[in-house]
């Protein structure tokens, strides 16, 4: 593993805390100490070849990313895909091959590839599709619009002029991963939970009753909103226009 201090940064704790040091999230606090690594989403350098220096284990993501290093001497991150090796030249180009790790625009990815790091608008850099073992899948092209199937199995339409990185995520055995020990999730910053049922009424919809109480009702957040199956998305979403198909539930 090569880690180079220019692409790294410390992580501050946040502890579940705001601005002003009332918890924001609860259960959350006494991870380990770790560093950010700093990923190219952009891959801004067009048309210049990258080789692929090292794999990397990134301690705040589920895959894994992959050290390149381009022609001119600069090194950056990116997410490794399941067939990228070490050695192998990858690039960011309007007519590059499809190939493990090189990135192109939608209009020019054959249908049925499995694709990463998605942008929502050109030259957002990649903001879909980063999870380990994650694939969306061009379905169809149509001029300036591009139909993309997501993890999620939600079909949206994107500009046809989005990049999109060539490849499946690598990693996928990350889900079969079972914590071990109640330690593995205190290093994560995971505190230990309460039950709702386990509080006082005043504490938590869920609490009191007299002995062994059920929770009655539907289940609740502390705040009284429904916790399970009720669907958060609003009705007047301005994205609503570019979502063919609604993801499963």
């Amino acid at each position: 593993m090569i880690k180079l201090k220019s692409l790294l940064t410390i992580k501050k704790k946040q502890s579940g805390r705001d601005s002003q040091g009332h918890v924001s999230v609860r259960h959350r606090g006494g991870e380990q100490k770790r560093y950010i690594r700093e990923i190219d989403w952009k891959r801004a350098k067009m048309d210049v070849t990258a080789k692929v220096v090292s794999i990397d284990y990134d301690p705040g993501r589920t895959a894994d990313i992959a050290l390149l290093c381009y022609e001119d001497g600069a090194k950056s991150y990116i997410l490794a895909t399941s067939e990228l090796k070490v050695g192998d030249s990858v690039i960011c180009s309007a007519n590059a091959p499809i190939k493990e790790g090189n990135r192109l625009e939608l209009r020019n990815i054959p249908i049925g590839v499995p694709i990463n790091c998605v942008e929502f608008q050109p030259g957002s850099g990649g903001q879909l599709i980063k999870s380990a073992g994650s694939a969306g899948f061009v379905q169809s092209i149509d001029g300036d619009k591009a139909q993309v199937k997501l993890p999620s199995g939600e079909i949206r339409i994107f500009s046809a002029s989005c990049k999109a990185t060539i490849g499946q995520v690598n990693n996928s055995d990350h889900f079969n991963q079972k914590l071990k020990k109640a330690g593995d999730s205190r290093h994560r910053g995971i505190r230990p939970t309460v039950r709702g049922v386990a509080q006082n009424p005043h504490s938590h919809p869920h609490g009191g009753g007299e002995g062994k109480s059920s929770i009655g009702m539907n289940p609740k957040t502390p705040w009284g909103r429904p916790a399970m199956g009720k669907r958060t998305r609003k009705l007047k979403n301005k994205s609503n226009k570019l979502i063919v198909k609604r993801r499963k539930k």
